[in-house]
C-alpha cells in the first residue's frame, strides 16, 4: 500500500464524509429587484382600494339604516301632509284619503280615516272636507265605522259640507262609506255601487281524491267546518249563510238609504240593491251620485286655493308606492269586471 503508513504532518482527507455544501443563491439583479418591488407596491395600493371600498360600503349600510330610521319615526306622525309647507290659517279644502282594500290591516282602515277625518273638521279654517276615494270596497264592519263617524261629524259641523269624490272606482264598502256625504262627486268613466256582500267558498274534494288528499279536520260543533273546502254545504248550512249575507246586507242597503234619501231613483226597478255597477254617469242618472267631477274642480267651484291632505302618510312608503308604480307602468295593467276584490276563503266582503 504506498500510502501506508501514513503521513502524521497531512490531515486526513474526510471529503468523502463531509455534506455537501449548499451553493448559495447569488443576489438578485437590479432588473428583478424592479420585478419585486412594482409587485409589492402593487399588493400594497390594492389593499388600501380595498379598505376604501369597504369603508365606503360601511358608511352607505349605517347612512341607509339611518334613512329607514327618520322615513319610520316621520311616518308615525300623523300630522296632515303639507303642514309644515302650508299655513293652515288660510281657508282651505280639507282632503282626507280612502285608497285601496278597506281593512284593518291596510292603509284604508277605520282608526286612521276617522282620525283624518276628525281632524280635517276640528280645522276653523276648513271650509270643506273631501273624502278622496279610490277602492273596490272590503270590510263591512271597518265600512260602517268610518260611516258612522261621517254622520256623526255632519251633525256636529252642520255648517261644513263632506263631500265624496270617487276617482276611478268606489264600489262595495267604499260606496257605502261615500253615501254618508252630503254630495258624490264622480268621474264619467268612474265605477260606482256594488252594493252586495259577498262570501266565497270552494269544494275541493274532488280534486283532493285525485292527489290523494284526505281531509282529517277535527271539530267541536256541529258547523264549526260550515265552510270546509273538502265537502258540500248542506242545504240547512247554505241557508245559515245567506241569512248572515242577507242580514249584512240590509245594514248595507240602509245606510246607501239614510245617506242618499230621495235622491235614490226606482231602487227596486233598476236594482240598486243587486250588487250590480254602473260607470259615474250612470249612477248620476240613478242618484248614486250627484255630479261629475274631480278634487281640483271641487276646490275651483268652492273658490279655495289652498288643498291641504290631512291623511297620515308614511315616507318610505310612498317612496315604495312610486317605485311600484313606475315599474308597474312599464309592465301595463289591466280592468277586470269579474270581482274587485282578491276572494278570501270564509271573509265577508261587501260589493
Amino acid at each position: 500500500m504506498p500510502n501506508w503508513p501514513p503521513d502524521p504532518n497531512k490531515r486526513p482527507d474526510n471529503s468523502a464524509n463531509q455534506p455537501t455544501q449548499l451553493q448559495q443563491p447569488s443576489p438578485p439583479s437590479g432588473q428583478e429587484w424592479k420585478v419585486l418591488e412594482n409587485t409589492l407596491l402593487a399588493s400594497v395600493v390594492e389593499q388600501r382600494r380595498a379598505r376604501r371600498w369597504s369603508i365606503f360600503f360601511k358608511l352607505l349600510t349605517f347612512g341607509y339604516i339611518l334613512l329607514i330610521f327618520l322615513t319610520l319615526g316621520r311616518g308615525c306622525s300623523s300630522a296632515p301632509t303639507g303642514m309644515d309647507a302650508v299655513d293652515t290659517s288660510d281657508p282651505h279644502l280639507a282632503v282626507v284619503e280612502l285608497q285601496g282594500v278597506i281593512s284593518n290591516d291596510d292603509v284604508a282602515n277605520a282608526y286612521d280615516v276617522n282620525e283624518a277625518l276628525r281632524d280635517a273638521f276640528a280645522n276653523s279654517n276648513s271650509k270643506a272636507v273631501a273624502l278622496d276615494i279610490n277602492s273596490p270596497g272590503g270590510s263591512p264592519v271597518q265600512s260602517d265605522e268610518i260611516w258612522q263617524t261621517m254622520m256623526d261629524l255632519r251633525q256636529e259641523y252642520p255648517d261644513k259640507k263632506l263631500y265624496a269624490v270617487i276617482g276611478d272606482i268606489g264600489a262595495s264598502g267604499a260606496y257605502y262609506i261615500a253615501s254618508a256625504a252630503d254630495e258624490i262627486y264622480v268621474n264619467p268613466s268612474s265605477l260606482v255601487g256594488s252594493i252586495g256582500v259577498i262570501m266565497p267558498s270552494y269544494n275541493v274534494k274532488g280534486l283532493m281524491d285525485k292527489v290523494g288528499v284526505e281531509d282529517r279536520t277535527i271539530t267541536a260543533g256541529e258547523y264549526k267546518d260550515i265552510l270546509s273546502l273538502s265537502r258540500p254545504l248542506t242545504d240547512y248550512e247554505e241557508k245559515h249563510v245567506e241569512g248572515v249575507l242577507a242580514n249584512t246586507h240590509k245594514h248595507f242597503i240602509n245606510a246607501v238609504k239614510e245617506g242618499r234619501g230621495d235622491r235614490l231613483k226606482n231602487p227596486e226597478q233598476n236594482k240598486l240593491f243587486s250588487g250590480l255597477f254602473w260607470t259615474g254617469e250612470q249612477s248620476i242618472e240613478l242618484g248614486l251620485a250627484d255630479k261629475t267631477g274631480s278634487i281640483t274642480s271641487l276646490s275651483k267651484q268652492l273658490d279655495l286655493d289652498t288643498i291641504i291632505s290631512y291623511s297620515p302618510t308614511d315616507p318610505f312608503q310612498m317612496f315604495m308606492d312610486r317605485f311600484a308604480v313606475k315599474l308597474g307602468a312599464g309592465i301595463g295593467s289591466s280592468v277586470s269586471l269579474d270581482g274587485f276584490l282578491p276572494q278570501e276563503e270564509g271573509n265577508a266582503k261587501m260589493r
